[in-house]
């Protein structure tokens, strides 16, 4: 039911971008894109600044490797940093390459009880293969918002369509990101684990992705779109000078397009989407191991009564005695 109604709820949004494209062009192609970018923008704030206000009065980083000890212990220096530069190093590496990811390792029984461990590098690999092609279709995009394309942007479109199959030209990308988020899909309703903790909030960014997807692989390459007019238009728009006369001269398909774009922006900071910020404000990421070289006192601690281990033994000691239990003070 949540993989039916999460596709159902996508179904819903391309057919109200349809109906939209016929009676409601302004609405679809002007309003609610504006209407989603402040909304994402005030959601990030919102949420960086929840996280910010947040109390981290210990060090909590995840770490994998040996902590700085004594000077013949050899330390992790990234698994387990103790420095600035070492969380920086590790970040780069969390951020840029999934390393945590990387080490996931697949865990099955055998022989009734036998636990054992084994690789499982195709999640990590269909992660990075979706996060860099949408990163890269992303940047290709931002041709429509400047008159002149970037020789930046021109150099990822020819090393992005090197292959230079069929007119128009096929980007890799296209393809790498269709075959990312279905492989993301088939895993999570095909292994029983993942698919017994999935939520609505799981399934439901996926089908509005591989929408989005699927909307401009057709736009692109099998529906004929007047690419000048939506250049036109958006570019309008990044000027806060928003051309309505040009929204007539765009095809449904366009507006199908935008429309999913628009909700993704909306639904992004309020969803599990939002990690790509929450990587840099989680403690376990960004701070130092150094609980064995500095004292981390809780600044929010208020006086309270402690029991010490000597009243405990002076309430105790008789029964102590009698149980067999050694004691302190005789």
């Amino acid at each position: 039911m949540k993989v039916l109604s999460s596709f159902i709820v996508v179904l819903l949004l391309v057919l109200v971008a349809y109906a939209g494209a016929l009676h409601a062009q302004f609405a679809v192609g002007i309003i609610l894109p504006y209407l989603a970018v402040l909304l994402f923008i005030a959601g990030m704030i919102y949420r960086v600044l929840k996280w910010g206000s947040s109390p981290v009065p210990f060090r909590i980083p995840t770490t994998c490797g040996q902590q700085q000890t004594l000077p013949w212990i050899k330390q992790s220096k990234l698994e387990c940093p103790s420095s600035t530069l070492g969380v920086l190093g590790r970040m780069a590496l969390e951020v840029f390459f999934f390393r945590s990811l990387f080490r996931n390792l697949t865990t099955q029984t055998q022989e009734g009880t036998k636990l054992t461990y084994g690789e499982a590098k195709w999640l990590w690999l269909a992660g990075m293969a979706f996060h860099y092609s949408f990163l890269t279709i992303l940047i290709r995009h931002l041709r429509f918002a400047t008159e002149k394309v970037l020789v930046p942007i021109q150099m990822i479109e020819g090393l992005d369509s090197f292959l230079q199959v069929g007119t128009p030209l096929l980007y890799m990308t296209d393809l790498v990101l269709l075959a990312a988020v279905t492989y993301l899909f088939i895993r999570r309703i095909g292994l029983p684990q993942v698919r017994y903790i999935s939520l609505f909030a799981d399934y439901f960014p996926l089908f509005l992705i591989l929408g989005i997807a699927l909307t401009g692989v057709l736009m692109r390459y099998f529906f004929k779109t007047d690419i000048i007019s939506v250049k036109m238009l958006i570019m309008s728009m990044v000027s806060l000078k928003p051309d309505p006369t040009l929204l007539s001269k765009i095809g449904p398909i366009f507006y199908m397009h935008l429309f999913l774009i628009t909700v993704l922006f909306a639904y992004f900071p309020f969803s599990k989407l939002v990690h790509m910020g929450g990587v840099f404000m989680s403690p376990t990421r960004n701070l130092a191991t150094n609980s064995r070289m500095k004292r981390h006192i809780n600044p929010w601690n208020y006086p309270v009564h402690v029991h010490t281990y000597a009243e405990y033994e002076d309430d105790f000691r008789d029964k102590m005695k009698k149980a067999g239990l050694p004691v302190e003070k005789e």
